[in-house]
C-alpha cells in the first residue's frame, strides 16, 4: 500500500520557489530519506506533507487521505519530529510523554510513556527535565513525543543535525528500531549522505526545490556504471574518475601522468557513494 503520494508538490515565497512541482510515493512500512544539501526545500516538503505548511498547488494524500485543505484527520495519524522542538521547562520526560498523549485522546498515556521510553533508550531520563539532557538524549525524546500517540507514520526533519558522531550514530539505532521492530512508515530529512545511505530504504535526492534522482541507495550507486572512485591531486587540483578496474585505472592514470611529466599527489581508491551521484547529477561536490 502506498502511505505517502505526493503530487506536483509547488510553494512559493514571493519570486523564489522553495518547492518546485514535486512528485513521490512512499511505501507502507518503507524507510524513505530525503537528501539535499541546506536550502534544497526539504523542511518545506516535509511540512507540506504534515499539514504545517499550505502548497501554493498540488496535492498531498497521506494512507489515503487528502491533506488539503483541512489536514487535522491526517495529523492525529502521524507523528512529527520537527528540526527544533521547545518544550515545557519544568515537565519531566514522562510528564511531557503524558501530556502530549492527552492531546490524541489517549486513555492510556502512562502506558504508552513507558512504552516509547523504553523504545529510545530514556528509561534511566524519566524523570529528568529536557534541560537536563545531552542533546543526543533531547532528540531521542522528541522522537519519543512523536512516537507517544502511536502513529502510522514518523516524520523526522534532520533528527541528527548538531550531534557528535557518537549520538548521531545511537540515535541511528533508535531510527532502525522505530522502523524495524515497530513496522512504522519513517519519512527524515537528511543532509548526511551516511546517513541516508544507512538508515533508507529509498532516498529522494533534492537540489535546488526538485527531486533529481529518486532509487534505492544501491540503484543510485550503481547508475555510475563505476566500481571504483578515484581521486587524486595534480597541479594543485583535485581530479575524479570512475572506472570498473581499480588496479588497471591507477596504473592509467599513474602512466599518463609519467607521460606528461605531472606530479600526482594524495591519490585515493575507494567504492562510490551518494556524494559521487550528487556530483554527476549537479556538477559540484555535495557539501553537507
Amino acid at each position: 500500500m502506498v502511505a505517502i503520494q505526493v503530487d506536483s508538490l509547488t510553494k512559493r515565497y514571493g519570486e523564489h520557489v522553495a518547492v518546485d512541482g514535486i512528485s513521490f510515493q512512499v511505501e507502507q512500512g518503507e524507510a524513505f530519506g530525503i537528501l539535499g544539501p541546506n536550502g534544497a526545500g526539504k523542511t518545506t516538503t516535509l511540512e507540506m506533507i504534515e499539514g504545517l505548511r499550505k502548497p501554493d498547488s498540488g496535492q498531498v494524500h497521506v494512507l489515503g487521505r487528502p491533506v488539503w485543505p483541512d489536514p487535522r484527520s491526517v495529523q492525529s495519524l502521524i507523528g512529527v519530529q520537527l528540526q527544533s522542538t521547545t518544550l515545557f521547562d519544568r515537565l519531566t520526560s514522562r510528564e511531557l510523554l503524558e501530556l502530549f498523549a492527552c492531546f490524541y485522546n489517549r486513555s492510556d498515556g502512562s502506558e504508552r510513556a513507558q512504552l516509547v521510553l523504553e523504545q529510545v533508550g530514556l528509561v534511566g531520563k524519566a524523570d529528568a527535565y529536557a534541560d537536563d539532557m545531552s542533546g543526543g538524549q533531547q532528540q531521542r525524546l522528541a522522537i519519543a513525543l512523536a512516537l507517544v500517540h502511536d502513529p502510522d507514520v514518523v516524520f523526522l526533519d534532520e533528527p541528527t543535525t548538531g550531534l557528535d558522531p557518537q549520538a548521531r550514530r545511537n540515535l541511528w539505532d533508535v531510527i532502525r528500531a522505530i522502523h524495524a521492530d515497530a513496522g512504522k512508515t519513517v519519512v527524515l530529512t537528511t543532509h548526511y549522505l551516511e546517513e541516508a545511505e544507512t538508515l533508507c530504504d529509498r532516498v529522494a535526492i533534492m537540489d535546488e526545490s526538485r527531486v533529481i534522482a529518486l532509487d534505492t541507495p544501491a540503484g543510485l550507486i550503481a547508475s555510475l556504471g563505476a566500481e571504483v572512485r578515484i581521486s587524486y591531486t595534480e597541479g594543485g587540483e583535485e581530479q575524479v574518475a570512475y572506472a570498473h578496474d581499480a588496479q588497471g585505472a591507477v596504473l592509467e592514470t599513474l602512466e599518463a601522468a609519467r607521460q606528461r611529466g605531472a606530479q600526482i599527489e594524495g591519490l585515493s581508491v575507494r567504492g562510490p557513494s551518494l556524494e559521487d551521484v550528487f556530483l554527476k547529477l549537479t556538477g559540484r561536490e555535495f557539501r553537507e
